[in-house]
């Protein structure tokens, strides 16, 4: 059974990160499903809860090219993505990679580079290519994004557009982890840190994402992803709701975590499960809503628990 391919690659994965990243199941989880369903993620939280441990965990599993982006007000666009330089001795302009040529880019502290420098990342992100000086070069897949920031800083950041939150599956908040794994995590990295070792190749992971699109998807559920998306452009408390791209994303990490269960068919549990931490980050906030913590969160989940779930398709 293919499906069984993913569910193997995904269970490597997250085994071999949990012996380093401690207490952060659903963040992984979030991750690698990610990572299979050819999404990218943003890590959010404060200084010193994981966010670049869990990226680089992630990558350290894979057997792929990594790069990591710290990103400050003078990065250049140029700097992300290779420049066309002068060779003296060959009298010929050649090309110079960016970091941006790797299978998994951590983008460490995202806002604080300029407007300009975040929107080099676009078309790498949607289209896995990059164009310079009108020369188009592919990206070697798998090709993953994983953005961290910290949300508390005010001074020297430039908060992401909403075309570049558009571009990540899943805005995953890291948070405090409880006081038992925070003494495992001291236990666990008392001498030095770890090293993990690749546990399955890119290949693997190549494979395994082939395999997300074949999940059967029934008309009805389709019907239902897109009432979902379609609830968040009338809510109240919102200005923008989630876009077409925001439907077809959730439907492929539906996709995802239904084969990653084994399944060759998407359930209403699977979209369920995907919702929150896929459309959240999409939502652009009315007013008042904009200043609770949690509000984007709370009306998706307001949203999931009222609209009718489809049963038709249970029975085809």
């Amino acid at each position: 059974m293919q499906t069984e391919a993913v569910r193997n690659v995904y269970e490597k994965i997250i085994r071999n990160m949990e012996s380093v990243v401690i207490g952060r199941r659903e963040s992984i989880h979030l991750a690698v499903i990610a990572l299979l369903a050819k999404g990218h993620i943003l890590l959010e939280d404060v200084p010193g809860s994981g966010k670049t441990l869990l990226a680089k965990s992630l990558a350290a599993s894979v057997g792929c090219i990594f790069k990591r982006i710290q990103f400050t007000p003078d990065v250049l666009p140029s700097d992300i993505t290779g420049i066309n330089y002068f060779n003296m001795k060959t009298s010929e302009f050649e090309f110079s990679q960016g970091p941006i040529f790797a299978n998994i880019v951590l983008a460490d502290e995202i806002n604080r580079a300029t407007p300009k420098t975040q929107a080099g990342l676009l078309e790498c992100m949607e289209e896995r290519q990059v164009t310079i000086d009108t020369v188009t070069h592919r990206l070697a897949p798998p090709f993953m994004v994983i953005a961290t920031q910290n949300p508390i800083d005010t001074q020297g950041v430039f908060p992401l557009p909403e075309a570049q939150l558009d571009r990540f599956t899943f805005k995953i908040p890291m948070q405090y982890t409880t006081h038992e794994d925070t003494v495992e995590i001291l236990k666990t990295h008392q001498k030095e840190q770890p090293s993990l070792e690749p546990v399955v190749s890119a290949e693997e992971i190549v494979a395994a994402q082939s395999i997300i699109p074949d999940i059967f998807v029934h008309h009805d559920m389709m019907g239902y992803i897109v009432s979902l998306t379609e609830a968040t452009r009338v809510h109240e408390g919102v200005m923008l709701g989630v876009s077409a791209r925001g439907a077809l994303t959730l439907m492929r990490a539906a996709q995802t975590i239904a084969a990653i269960n084994s399944r060759n068919y998407v359930t209403p549990d699977d979209v369920k499960q995907a919702a929150t931490p896929l459309m959240a980050h999409r939502l652009i906030l009315r007013g008042s809503e904009r200043i609770k913590k949690t509000a984007a969160e709370d009306i998706v989940a307001d949203i999931v628990n009222n609209t009718t779930v489809p049963t038709e398709f249970l029975l085809s």
